[in-house]
């Protein structure tokens, strides 16, 4: 039997990406054919995840510039998106690991996040050293496990905030990346970042479920809750906003004019 939170911590706290990976892959394939017990040792602070000695993390403004004419401006890119899928993985765990007294649904949900993270970072992982590089070759910021721990207080804000908010970010801008990419005749990352951004509609998606049935357990108007939220830890966010997929991932039109405003 899985018991889960000890399970997920062993996850999170492991630093080297492969052994990472294997790690959520065996307990994702393990829910398969056991049964699910949502039990384990007390939520502890991780401050710090798992994770290697490099990259360098940084301050997000001394993150060089990524100019896609040149081979090596393309690999800085592919670093940066798979630096955010290994956050991501790890956001992922954090979300089932830390909150607790959920229904069923909402652990496998994001341990299914998890798994996809897992497959992106990989996919990422070995078009870097196709490129000629590797994971940690280049600075990175930890802005995303900022957040993560700035949320760790309280899941409706954390639904909110890291997956309505920063992977939501990503919906917007990947279809211009891919465009970019495109007209520098990198065919190979495009295609993994097609894969990616359909996958990332669902994450989002979940983010906003959940998101949802947090407000509705304490009687809130989520979308009242969510402008609340946006002004006290954003501000005004900035477009452009990538519509089409925002509805995907549950987004309402008036939250969709409210962000455009």
């Amino acid at each position: 039997m899985a018991v889960l939170f000890d399970r997920l911590r062993d996850c999170i706290v492991v630093p080297e990406p492969a052994s990472k990976c294997l790690a959520v892959e065996e307990l994702w394939s393990s829910l398969e054919d056991q049964q699910l017990i949502l039990a384990g040792q007390p939520v502890l602070a991780i401050s710090d995840p798992g994770r290697p000695q490099y990259p360098e993390l940084v301050l997000p403004a001394a993150v060089p510039r990524r100019r896609l004419g040149s081979p090596a401006g393309r690999a800085r890119l592919v670093h940066a998106i798979a630096h955010i899928e290994f956050n991501a993985i790890n956001l992922a765990l954090d979300a089932a690991y830390r909150f607790r007294d959920f229904p069923q649904e909402y652990y496998l949900d994001w341990l299914s996040v998890a798994w996809d993270e897992v497959r992106h970072f990989r996919m990422l992982e070995q078009r870097l050293q196709d490129m000629g590089y590797k994971y940690g070759d280049f600075p990175a910021h930890n802005g995303l496990w900022e957040m993560a721990v700035k949320t760790a207080h309280d899941p409706m804000v954390r639904m909110a905030l890291v997956p309505r908010v920063l992977e939501a970010r990503g919906l917007d801008v990947t279809p211009g990346m891919i465009k970019r990419l495109e007209a520098a005749g990198d065919p190979q990352t495009v295609a993994a970042l097609r894969v990616i951004l359909a996958e990332e509609v669902r994450h989002v998606a979940i983010g906003t479920h959940w998101f949802h049935w947090c407000c509705e357990q304490r009687g809130l108007d989520s979308e009242s809750e969510f402008r609340s939220l946006l002004a006290d830890y954003y501000g005004k966010l900035k477009g452009p906003f990538n519509i089409p997929a925002r509805l995907e991932a549950g987004f309402t039109q008036s939250e969709l004019d409210y962000l455009q405003s």
